[in-house]
């Protein structure tokens, strides 16, 4: 594989910026519209598959509204209420915020199709974004300055995975095709170099950074993962699964617990203080399909699966070994589309997920549309279905902020800003 050379930083960029003008309709009231028009979209399925454990996956009603939060709070304070019932109510308002979502800003920067995304660990309005042809996008949508645009390499040169330097927000982590795992800055200086391949056959799929211990951790196309410290030095390079290494993640609250998921259908848990080869896993949890990614819940007690077809599972640290439940879901693997993978909120138990509609999907309708959909991941209950009739292509990536209060989705080479709609007027 020829040495490339990495393109300068570009002072600017043109983004296509589209506040919204007029009110998006909900799934449910475009699904008339939809059954006309079904060359553009299809309608959101009533029903799920009923071979889930959760029983009653069949119904996707939205629940009752809750009483007043304030009052919830109150009667917490006042010692009459549990906190899980506090976290309840707070989770049930917020679900019941989410039916008022709107797109209220659009950009189209890139010449390929967005690929990772990731929020600013301390400013709620700041993302970064990498595409196929390893362009990145660092953009704050909360002021009107051009946003920061690094030019990557073009083919082959697609950023797989993407995390701020949780030591120096100013400085980013990306595991990339163009076989490296790296440090680089917004100025477009590449500070450290982790991991690089000198096959182009080799290249890497995705990263994960601890903050505490100081350890980055990449997995590769082979099916290898590389752990190393912050200052670069490599503490071992196992071959961990089959074929290639889609996800890691690293545990937020036992930093020691790794998962990696892959395409040879596993997805593994890993104690990186006792990891020997490739047979000292933890836990293997078998799939039927390969896995697009495996994240862990914001409390780390729980661990969330999506695979390549319609299947999305929830595992409990009290038993890694059985799903808790499982969530049938369209959401099906093409070459020419960035993987879907489904993410928590990170403040309550909510799964976030893109839909691809599937014709041999059990409970498809000719009419189902391209929606976002919002899980309990208690109960596998859909909560809400966010649509945008200008967006209806399909969305790959959907991250909340921080806060949770905002959402940024990637659909092929748009970004989409979702915030409840008298919040977007505001901003």
């Amino acid at each position: 594989m020829a040495p490339r050379k990495r393109p300068e930083t570009q002072k600017t960029c043109e983004v296509v910026l589209r506040p919204r003008s007029k009110r998006s309709r909900s799934p449910q009231e475009l699904e008339p519209e939809a059954k006309k028009l079904s060359g553009k979209g299809s309608g959101s399925s009533r029903r799920h598959d009923s071979d889930g454990l959760w029983e009653g996956l069949a119904s996707q009603q939205v629940p009752p509204p809750c009483s007043s939060i304030v009052k919830a709070i109150d009667q917490y304070k006042l010692g009459r209420a549990t906190w899980p019932s506090l976290q309840q109510g707070l989770q049930q308002s917020f679900s019941n915020s989410l039916a008022s979502y709107r797109i209220f800003q659009k950009a189209a920067p890139f010449d390929r199709r967005a690929t990772s995304l990731a929020w600013h660990p301390t400013h709620p309005s700041t993302l970064a974004v990498g595409s196929k042809g390893g362009d990145i996008l660092l953009w704050n949508f909360g002021i009107k300055d051009t946003p920061t645009f690094i030019k990557g390499i073009g083919a082959g040169g697609s950023i797989t995975g993407m995390k701020f330097n949780p030591l120096n927000t100013d400085q980013f982590f990306t595991s990339s095709m163009e076989g490296m795992t790296r440090l680089q800055d917004f100025k477009g200086n590449v500070l450290r170099v982790f991991t690089t391949s000198d096959n182009c056959n080799v290249w890497f799929c995705s990263l994960d950074v601890s903050a505490k211990s100081r350890m980055v951790v990449t997995g590769d196309n082979v099916g290898n993962v590389v752990l190393l410290n912050m200052d670069g030095k490599e503490l071992w390079n196992l071959r961990m699964h089959k074929k290639k290494v889609t996800h890691v993640a690293l545990n937020p609250c036992c930093d020691w617990l790794l998962a990696t998921a892959s395409v040879d259908q596993t997805v593994k848990l890993w104690d990186l203080r006792q990891v020997r080869g490739k047979a000292s896993f933890l836990s293997s949890l078998p799939h039927r399909h390969p896995v697009n990614a495996a994240s862990f819940s914001p409390d780390g007690a729980r661990l969330l699966t999506t695979d390549q077809k319609n299947e999305i599972r929830v595992y409990s640290a009290s038993q890694w070994e059985c799903p808790l439940g499982l969530i049938p879901h369209p959401h099906r693997h093409f070459q020419h589309l960035t993987p879907i993978k489904a993410a928590w909120h990170p403040r309550y138990n909510l799964i976030v997920v893109g839909r691809y509609p599937d014709p041999n999907f059990k409970s498809c309708n000719p009419y189902e549309l391209r929606t976002i959909d919002v899980f309990d991941g208690s109960s596998g209950k859909m909560m809400c279905q966010l649509y945008d009739p200008e967006s209806s292509g399909i969305i790959s990536l959907n991250e909340f902020n921080p806060m949770g209060d905002t959402l940024a989705s990637a659909m092929g080479y748009h970004i989409l800003i979702w915030s409840r709609e008298e919040a977007g007027t505001q901003k």
